[in-house]
């Protein structure tokens, strides 16, 4: 289960950060990855969420800044879509 979610998540990481390297994905943060701005958390979160099928809260999106925090956020849902 835990596989699945990270490299569905992965994946979207990918689509919105097509630059960086697949072996970075698991450090990225948004104070590590300079293309990580606020238009590209956006979209990235609303990826996660289409492709998870939830809804992140205002507060979701301002706490979940890194690849670590929305993996943790992900598995502690009780359906990942």
């Amino acid at each position: 289960m835990s596989t699945d979610v990270r490299e569905r998540a992965s994946r979207c990481f990918q689509n919105v950060f097509p630059g960086l390297p697949q072996g970075e994905i698991p450090h990225a943060s948004m104070a590590s990855l300079a293309a990580w701005d606020s238009l590209a958390h956006v979209t990235l979160l609303m990826a996660i969420e289409e492709e998870f099928s939830l809804t992140f809260s205002p507060a979701d999106f301002q706490e979940l800044t890194s690849y670590d925090l929305i993996i943790d956020f992900m598995e502690s849902q009780p359906s990942h879509g």
